[in-house]
């Protein structure tokens, strides 16, 4: 008898779900007509009425029709709009890594911005050469300016410096020998390995020397009939130490001009200023190995360089052409977007203008400075914060182990764990991205934004209350 009485009330509850028209015709979701009839919306439309059925025959609620209609409108006008919002999101960087790679890496420059607004809101002479009135290469657009910043005979761009290993492998390799030592056989993030592009590229990978020592004479004890391309690896994410060797950039380049063999460095991070005065961050420069005589370097746009994301070739004429000729130069080429903001960040470094580069202005910020503005946030952020001597990172690959002196705010909460606070700093509104060191959340000032401490102490202030 229960239970007969039990499913008469289930039953008499899901008689007061509604039609789906008399959903769709409510008022709750008139800022959604357009798109009622997508896919998507259906979709949505279909998992709100399955929950919606599931909570009235388990609860057995005598909700009436008219309020179920107003309740499911409601729901599914809710899940359409949180269907509607970008998934990629700004957040506020407190982690002290200037260089971020889940972050985005080297935030740009807004004037590059505006550069690009004003280039792809409308047209362009992307490849229009205005002087000759014909077709011209988007590459001149950023030629000169690589030409003039590391003193080489010419320049190419692809999307980022994953792409520009594969094509001067594929096209300088291809069916041969790669020649390159067991200790810079690397690999730089999300499995992404140099010997697995070598075989992607059609070159053959000659292994020499140990793991911790390698000599030029193993680079020349290899060389054969076979032997393409001598291939340099800057191991970016990573120090050898103690018991170690290897050639000089200078014995590099030399054996393959004795031996008519063309010299190829990966330098990964980009490096195109003295890094000197930053704690000594000691990252090769390109110019210098493009001055040194090598016939290709490589390196990152969006590292050191503090531009977008690219890969960029330079050197030798003779072998840029090559890497143009290359079909997969076409596959791998970068659109206007990426040409607007890296001719501007280009331009900057030839003006010697580091104040308007983000990641070299956050490189070059005066400890004193990061300390007062740290206390000025706690001061007025008031309990539950303190001020921390801390260091930042380089990140992104460059500079591993070197850190920058730096000042933080470290955030205590009555009650919470240091991962608890940092989950509900991630999912504030903006994301705030701090790091927890010894069991304490610091945000880092030396990469949070002047113009973002307003926002930053709203959310600090909402967590608090």
């Amino acid at each position: 008898m229960e239970c007969q009485l039990y499913n008469g009330r289930a039953m008499e509850a899901l008689r007061q779900i509604p039609p789906v028209n008399d959903v769709l015709r409510s008022p709750e979701l008139d800022a959604f007509r357009e798109m009622l009839s997508q896919p998507f919306a259906t979709a949505i439309l279909q998992e709100v009425f399955a929950d919606i059925r599931r909570e009235v025959s388990d609860s057995h609620s005598n909700i009436s029709r008219q309020e179920l209609t107003g309740r499911i409108a409601r729901e599914v006008a809710r899940r359409l709009q949180l269907s509607m919002q970008p998934s990629l999101r700004r957040v506020i960087n407190a982690s002290g890594v200037i260089l971020h790679t889940n972050l985005g890496r080297a935030p740009l420059p807004e004037a590059a911005i505006d550069h690009l607004r004003e280039v792809s809101t409308g047209y362009s002479n992307l490849e229009f050469d205005l002087d000759g009135g014909k077709r011209g290469k988007r590459d001149v657009h950023v030629g000169r300016a690589l030409q003039q910043l590391l003193g080489c005979e010419a320049a190419a761009v692809v999307n980022n410096n994953a792409a520009a290993v594969l094509l001067v492998l594929n096209t300088l390799g291809e069916g041969g020998e790669v020649i390159v030592s067991r200790g810079e056989l690397v690999e730089i993030g999300e499995s992404f390995r140099i010997p697995d592009i070598m075989s992607r590229s059609g070159a053959l990978l000659r292994e020499v020397g140990t793991t911790n020592r390698t000599s030029i004479t193993d680079y020349e004890k290899a060389i054969g009939s076979s032997t393409r391309l001598l291939l340099r690896v800057h191991p970016s994410n990573f120090r050898m130490i103690g018991f170690t060797e290897r050639p000089s950039l200078d014995e590099f380049i030399a054996l393959g001009r004795r031996r008519n063999i063309p010299s190829y460095e990966d330098l990964g991070s980009g490096c195109l200023a003295d890094t000197a005065p930053i704690a000594n961050v000691g990252e090769p420069s390109a110019m210098a190995s493009i001055q040194a005589g090598i016939d290709l370097v490589s390196f990152s746009g969006d590292k050191l360089l503090g531009g977008p994301q690219a890969g960029i070739i330079a050197g030798k004429r003779l072998f840029i052409e090559k890497v143009r000729r290359n079909p997969l130069f076409r596959a791998l080429r970068v659109d206007k977007l990426t040409i607007s903001i890296l001719e501007y960040v280009l331009g900057a470094h030839l003006r010697g203008d580091f104040e308007a580069i983000p990641t070299w202005k956050m490189l070059r910020l005066d400890e004193m400075e990061l300390r007062s503005r740290a206390e000025n946030f706690v001061r007025r952020a008031g309990p539950c914060t303190r001020l921390v001597q801390t260091v930042s990172l380089v990140g992104g690959g460059s500079a591993p182990e070197v850190s920058i002196p730096s000042w933080a705010v470290a955030l205590e909460l009555p009650g919470k764990t240091a991962n608890e606070i940092e989950e509900e700093l991630r999912r504030s509104t903006p994301p705030v991205i701090a790091r927890v060191h010894e069991g304490t959340v610091l945000m880092d000032f030396r990469t949070v934004f002047t113009t973002e401490e307003a926002e930053l102490l709203t959310v600090i202030q909402r967590l608090i209350r």
